[in-house]
């Protein structure tokens, strides 16, 4: 009989050279387009700061002309006259009071705590998304290698099965029940090997290059549960320092500053003003005279808005429903981000309980698998019986591997809702896997 020997080891086989998480991951910062993105996007947020700081700000401004002039003067005398004149005239403002300009530059400030707190999200969730791929594509080899192995065990039952017809010890019962089994795996066998072709193109798209060979996590990882244990503590901790509330709650800020901005403009607003002018001209035709004007001006200009149509309410009242958009928008992140960690929290505990309970199963399914080799041995067990054993052990210990994945990623998708994630608890991950 063709020995066929599978354990947890089978699914943790990796390559001295194979990728780690944190490779992975350094290769996806510098090749993602959506964290690229996100990049791009902070640096654009940053320059609302000297936008708004531009409000309060003198503004110079030249201004220059070059025209001909022609006069036809008719009495006393018909007499006509053509002539340039060159002229130009710098002007400056600079504002005393404008209230607008004012919040708009604070609004500037909160604009660019916007952006940095959405790049940090995009890190953070630059991180879920390698490690989710990661392992994602691990779990669909291991799932192809117990397809593999029970393909293999199914082709042999059936071998034997189509013996066993011949020399009358079975019935075709028998052959067609095996010959069943096998065709229903091979198809298992074709899907887990699609999935893994997919997994492999979503690392693909992550990294922009083929995938390597990934390093696997180590057999007999110790995982443990969230510490503080009370759910509610990673609750209330997520509806504070949750990056999806930060934004909420500087994009809530910003609101309620538009309020005060709209209704500055009914305030009056005054800029000291300046000029200076000059211009020449020279005649061409009948009159060669030659002239120059220089001309300063210093002084304060105040304007008072006494009404505008009705435009100035209006905006005042679309800010106040912003701002109170901005208001529910914020507490429906704080709900968001609360549920996020309750859900992480319960998968991370349940997620401890079901490896600590297949790692019982993989020496319970490696116990029985040893009974029925000794069992066939002695004549007790049949073929059917081993092969039946391996697969099952093949299949448990893909299950507690998948159960490891699935553990970890909650352990990541939690410190991500509570906004702690870190490249520290990737490194972490790392150092349990195999090198």
């Amino acid at each position: 009989m063709k020995r066929i020997a599978l354990s947890v080891a089978l699914l943790c086989a990796g390559s001295v050279q194979a990728a780690d998480l944190l490779g992975i991951y350094q290769d996806a910062r510098q090749s993602d387009a959506k964290y690229g993105a996100a990049r791009y996007q902070v640096e654009a947020g940053r320059e609302k700061l000297p936008q708004g700081r531009a409000g309060l700000l003198p503004t110079i401004n030249l201004n220059g002309a070059s025209t001909y002039n022609n006069l036809d003067a008719k009495l006393p005398n018909e007499r006509e006259y053509g002539y340039n004149t060159n002229s130009y005239t710098l002007q400056l403002s600079q504002p005393l009071f404008r209230w607008q300009n004012w919040v708009a530059y604070k609004q500037g400030e909160l604009q660019v705590g916007v952006a940095e707190a959405q790049l940090t999200a995009a890190e953070l969730d630059l991180m879920v998304r390698s490690t989710q791929a990661y392992f994602d594509l691990l779990n669909a080899q291991d799932v192809l290698t117990v397809q593999s192995q029970l393909k293999k065990a199914s082709r042999e039952q059936l071998d034997l099965s189509k013996k066993s017809f011949e020399v009358g010890t079975v019935t075709i019962t028998d052959v067609n029940d095996a010959q069943s089994k096998y065709d229903i795996v091979s198809a298992q066998e074709i899907a887990a090997q699609n999935d893994v072709n997919v997994k492999r193109e979503a690392l693909r798209v992550l990294i922009a290059k083929e995938p390597p060979q990934l390093a696997r996590l180590r057999d007999g990882v110790m995982l443990e549960p969230p510490m503080p244990a009370d759910v509610e503590q990673w609750a209330l901790s997520a509806q504070k320092n949750n990056l999806d509330v930060q934004v909420g709650q500087l994009n809530a800020e910003i609101a309620a500053r538009e309020v005060e901005r709209t209704r500055a403009a009914h305030l009056p607003t005054i800029d000291a003003v300046g000029s200076y002018g000059r211009n020449h001209g020279a005649g061409s035709t009948s009159s060669q005279s030659e002239f120059e004007y220089r001309n300063w001006q210093v002084g304060v200009q105040a304007t008072l808005p006494i009404f505008a149509g009705g435009g100035t309410q209006s905006k005042v009242r679309e800010s106040q429903a912003l701002s109170a958009k901005s208001q529910q928008d914020l507490e429906a992140a704080k709900r968001n981000a609360a549920q996020l960690a309750r859900s992480a929290f319960l998968s991370v505990t349940s997620g401890v309980a079901q490896v600590r309970g297949y790692e019982a199963a993989v020496v319970s399914s490696r116990s029985a698998l040893e009974s029925n080799k000794l069992g066939y041995q002695v004549g007790v067990k049949i073929n059917k019986d081993v092969l039946d054993a391996q697969s099952q052990l093949a299949d448990t210990a893909q299950k507690l591997a998948k159960s490891r994945y699935d553990t970890i990623m909650a352990q990541v998708k939690l410190k991500q809702a509570v906004g702690s994630l870190s490249l520290k608890d990737l490194e972490e991950i790392n150092a349990l896997l195999e090198r």
